[in-house]
């Protein structure tokens, strides 16, 4: 069966370019072209059912994406579905289930039933738990890595983060080069301690092929993951990292030779002057295909805040060409988020991706800004709180000025320089 990228350049116009296009207010032949040349992809496994095809990539909306997920201290699935639903409430384009606790499948599925959104993991968490549950993670086959990415694409999920570029090559640069903070990437660590324990090349990029066929059966989006991103300001855009990038720009290519789709993951932290240089490398090395980073975070300093050294970090990526952000919730580094974390989260990144958006000239980007403007110049404060990012906090913060005839808010009340100005040019 022929994938979309298979279609888009037979130059066939499917139903869902066409509803992807329309909710970017794009025209369906820029999608459809974007797609077949691989600057954009459409998230949307053949099985998963109830949910809207989501595009990514240049010409687009920058998207936001929230992880969620068990952990085996906190194996919740009402937790999960719930931090689900507020997700989707705020804003966020898809979600990641991270899950390495609990009933991982039955979580997965349940999600996968409830969410309207794109959903993505992380495969090689359930080989590596369930290889773990009757031994050690290195126990895990290719065989294991393989039938879990299967599974899980049968399920439903519609992209899938897989560490191909961890390989025996790249590992050897970081140790060579040194690092403060070596691999962490949940997904690469497992990978090079299963290499370095059985002194055998990464399966995932090995037999790569094999992978590509699982992607064509069900159309799935392959997010080539950065497992060896860097993990502090100081091993930013060093050649452990560079050399991984390199090699998922040859996996980015053999993917579309076979028409398969790919998004490329990025880094992690990275100081404020160096996220655009990443954007233009990744984007060089990958011949433009889809950018997908988490944050950056442009300081290593603020647990607790990491939610805003993302968002600075993000908006920059966004504005500089990255098409795919991935939230930071401000229990980063410190605990699994709980609802209000993915709350602050979601809302942090959406702002950053809206930044972004209005710096890149997306067309409509600004128009809900010159709204929020017009709103605060008539002291419309219903209509301010309906156009804010998150009206439910909005609303709570907002505190009328007191006295008779006052419309202004706490902050100014009768000196409000707004009301003071409209009255004067009334005269």
């Amino acid at each position: 069966m022929p994938t979309r990228m298979d279609l888009a350049r037979e130059g066939n116009l499917t139903p869902e370019i066409e509803a992807a296009a329309k909710s970017e207010g794009l025209p369906p032949e820029f999608l459809m072209r974007g797609l077949a040349e691989g600057t954009v992809v459409i998230c949307k496994n053949r099985v998963h059912e109830g949910i809207a095809p989501l595009a990514v990539g240049k010409g687009t909306r920058t998207k936001i994406n929230a992880n969620i997920g068990t952990s085996k201290d906190n194996s919740d699935i009402g937790n999960e579905l719930a931090k689900l639903e507020a997700a989707v409430r705020l804003g966020a384009d898809a979600v990641m289930d991270l899950s390495t606790g609990g009933p991982v499948k039955e979580i997965r599925r349940r999600l996968l039933k409830k969410s309207s959104v794109a959903v993505g993991t992380v495969p090689i968490y359930q080989a590596a738990v369930e290889a773990a549950a009757g031994g050690s993670v290195v126990d895990m086959t290719g065989d294991d890595m393989f039938r879990s990415i299967e599974e899980q694409a049968a399920q439903g999920v519609d992209f899938v983060t897989v560490h191909c570029g961890v390989t025996l090559e790249s590992v050897g640069r970081i140790k060579k080069e040194g690092r403060i903070l070596d691999v962490v990437s949940r997904g690469g660590a497992f990978l090079v301690e299963w290499m370095v324990v059985n002194g055998r090349q990464n399966p995932l990029y090995e037999d790569y092929g094999r992978l590509l066929e699982i992607a064509k059966k069900y159309d799935l989006v392959l997010s080539l993951g950065d497992g060896l991103r860097p993990g502090c300001l100081a091993d930013a855009t060093d050649r452990g990292q560079i050399t991984e990038l390199v090699t998922l720009g040859e996996l980015t290519q053999a993917a579309w030779d076979e028409g398969v789709q790919v998004m490329i993951e990025g880094p992690g932290h990275v100081p404020l002057h160096e996220v655009e240089t990443n954007i233009k490398i990744q984007k060089a090395l990958c011949k433009g295909a889809p950018f997908y980073v988490l944050g950056p975070l442009v300081t290593d300093i603020a647990p607790g805040y990491d939610h805003i050294t993302s968002a600075i970090g993000g908006a920059v990526a966004g504005m500089a060409g990255a098409d795919f952000l991935c939230y930071v919730t401000p229990s980063e580094h410190l605990r699994l988020p709980d609802i209000e974390d993915v709350k602050e989260g979601v809302v942090a990144a959406k702002i950053a991706a809206h930044a972004a958006d209005v710096a890149k000239g997306l067309p409509g980007a600004i128009d809900k800004d010159i709204a929020m403007a017009r709103a605060r110049k008539a002291l419309d404060w219903e209509g301010q709180i309906n156009l804010s990012v998150n009206p439910e906090k909005a609303r709570a913060l907002h505190t009328p000025g007191q006295g008779e005839g006052t419309d202004a808010c706490t902050m100014c009340g009768e000196f409000c320089a707004i009301k003071h100005v409209n009255e004067y040019f009334k005269k």
